[in-house]
């Protein structure tokens, strides 16, 4: 059996002492009950910041934590001990100020793409012109003018998962987290899609968390990596992202190389402790 990956901490965080911080976790721990009475768990003590207006994604493992991670963030799950804050205000539950994005199709098929835009602020009251106003602004930053009369079986995956960020957007969120929103769509359609987020990220400055299985578009995507541990999930590591250029064109590099190498050693090194880990409660099942 693989010895657990031992804990990285390379990151110079000095430059970002005066940075205000976005995201907070403090102590985040998460446990979940089974059928039988035990308990698995699923996070270890987390205590991370994500600094306002930055770019991070997790990758990690299959069933790490990263999407339960995610899910403490927008308030749609509560840590079984510990902290979250975004902007200073105690996460309690799902609210306003945090913009969530899921992997699965989540447009209306029924409503056209500015309905399905323009949804999350008709249910928040917004007066019609001002949701109009923000719908077409949002419908504009995303690239789908010309299809707002469209209905989402008429669009692509790619164009769909445009619409949901949109929608998402409209509401103005301090922060908005994307659970590997791209797994559906096929690689080309990804790293195009995944360019325009990037180009959304730098003109709303929102404060972004992004779970992704794809070592690549994490780095291609973020200005800094979390990588997780098999469960329960900790962070091993975290890598500053500081490319040359246009990131499409630095793939390849050295400077990129070395960023991939490191964050698959790490990845291997826990799928491969996921693995024997089942191997053994299944050893355990058959006697």
């Amino acid at each position: 059996m693989n010895a657990p990956a031992e804990t990285i901490v390379e990151t110079d965080m000095s430059a970002f002492q005066s940075e205000k911080i976005g995201i907070s976790l403090e102590g985040v721990g998460m446990e979940f009950s089974k059928p039988n009475g035990a308990y698995v768990r699923a996070i270890e003590r987390v205590d991370e910041t994500v600094g306002e207006g930055r770019f991070v994604s997790i990758v990690g493992p299959s069933g790490c934590g990263k999407s339960t991670l995610l899910s403490l963030i927008a308030g749609l799950q509560t840590p079984s001990e510990g902290s979250v804050f975004v902007e200073g205000q105690l996460v309690t539950g799902p609210r306003r100020s945090i913009g969530f994005v899921f992997q699965e199709d989540s447009t209306l098929p029924w409503k056209t793409v500015e309905e399905n835009v323009e949804f999350g602020l008709k249910i928040a009251g917004e007066p019609r012109k001002s949701r109009t106003q923000r719908t077409d602004d949002m419908i504009n930053l995303v690239g789908l003018q010309g299809f707002e009369k469209s209905y989402p079986p008429e669009l692509s995956g790619g164009m769909r998962q445009r619409v949901a960020i949109a929608r998402t957007l409209a509401l103005d969120p301090d922060a908005l987290l994307m659970d590997e929103p791209f797994g559906a769509l096929d690689q080309q359609t990804r790293l195009l899609i995944g360019a325009q987020v990037r180009q959304i990220w730098a003109e709303t400055k929102k404060t972004v968390v992004f779970v992704t299985h794809d070592i690549q578009e994490a780095i291609l995507l973020s200005q800094e990596v979390w990588v997780m541990s098999y469960r329960p999930g900790e962070i091993l590591d975290r890598i500053q992202v500081e490319l040359p250029g246009e990131r499409d064109e630095a793939v390849g590099t050295p400077e990129f190389n070395e960023m991939f190498s490191r964050i698959w050693g790490t990845v291997r090194g826990e799928a491969m402790r996921a693995f024997d880990a089942a191997e053994g409660r299944s050893r355990g099942g058959d006697t």
